[in-house]
């Protein structure tokens, strides 16, 4: 069996894992309706990429920390693990469905069908994004999950920041106030970093806490290598997102092409050119093969694997 064909296996039983986990704790009878909307938004498919990070994080890791106290939770570990990468496919799918409302983006079309809001009305998907951010942070903290509160802890303070106003929302923020704006290579850089990478960077860091110790029981330099390897990771997700959205399709993206030119948002595309972006894209993935390679950790092939799945993605 060759390379390719192992990722391949990996990333299908990774995929299906999530899938059935999310289907599993997603409440199908919330009331009024609003258990449909939550499952419409976030089980019609998608590269589920924040949630293989945040497992591959994990593997990496795996032995790390106290070795006795990771062979007596291997299982727990992985259960937080398994936990950490629902929650922020659920905090993405929240923010996508919030995003393609009409006071936001005001977008039709996502992952090839109707938004949330399309389907079930602007009442309900913003609900439906409000339940979902709290059920990614009931998920992380159960009562039977085995693992240290201390470590639930952890994982609520990365995802809530990724999130919040120094996150994901705040780069939103500033997004919606750019729209005609020029912006500058760093002012776009800035948006960017919070408002794609640090959902992103926070899946490699939340699937590394998942041990004895969290990050602080990795080895010397382990720690800040996978988040210079999870910046670099996201925003050269961003910058693919931008070049994809000039020179591909809607049935490939599965969302309206275009988008972005027409709304007059500044993206790498409309600052830098098509072919400087790509070659940012390709310096962005050098540098996160190069963070993997200082960590010192002994198996970084799965996330070495998916900088070049978000660099090479079609869609």
């Amino acid at each position: 069996m060759t390379a390719a064909w192992r990722l391949d296996d990996w990333l299908r039983a990774s995929r299906d894992r999530v899938e059935r986990a999310l289907a599993r704790w997603i409440p199908a009878d919330a009331p009024a309706g609003l258990g449909q909307a939550m499952r419409y938004a976030v089980l019609g498919g998608g590269k589920r990429l924040r949630a293989l990070l945040a497992l591959a994080a994990r593997e990496t890791v795996a032995g790390c920390g106290d070795a006795g106290l990771e062979k007596v939770l291997h299982a727990a570990w992985d259960e937080a693990a398994l936990r950490a990468a629902c929650a922020v496919e659920l905090i993405h799918a929240y923010s996508l469905v919030h995003d393609d409302l009409p006071c936001m983006d005001d977008d039709v079309l996502r992952r090839g069908l109707p938004t949330v809001h399309v389907k079930f009305g602007e009442a309900q998907a913003m609900l439906a994004g409000d339940a979902l951010q709290a059920l990614a942070f009931e998920l992380l903290c159960p009562a039977d999950a085995g693992v240290p509160e201390t470590t639930q802890a952890q994982l609520c303070r990365l995802l809530a920041q990724a999130a919040g106003a120094q996150g994901m929302a705040g780069g939103q923020a500033i997004d919606l106030a750019s729209v005609g704006q020029p912006l500058t290579e760093p002012e776009l850089r800035a948006m960017h970093v919070r408002k794609t990478g640090a959902l992103l960077r926070a899946s490699v860091c939340m699937g590394a806490t998942c041990l004895p110790g969290g990050m602080n029981g990795l080895p010397a330099g382990a720690a800040q290598a996978l988040e210079r390897y999870g910046a670099a990771l996201g925003l050269a997700f961003q910058v693919v997102d931008d070049i994809l959205d000039v020179t591909t399709d809607a049935a490939t993206l599965g969302k309206t092409a275009g988008k972005d030119a027409a709304s007059d948002k500044p993206t790498y595309v409309s600052v830098l050119g098509l072919a400087a972006s790509g070659r940012l894209a390709q310096d962005l993935y050098e540098e996160a093969q190069s963070a993997l390679q200082a960590s010192g950790l002994p198996d970084v092939s799965r996330l070495a694997a998916l900088a070049g799945e978000v660099v090479n993605r079609p869609n």
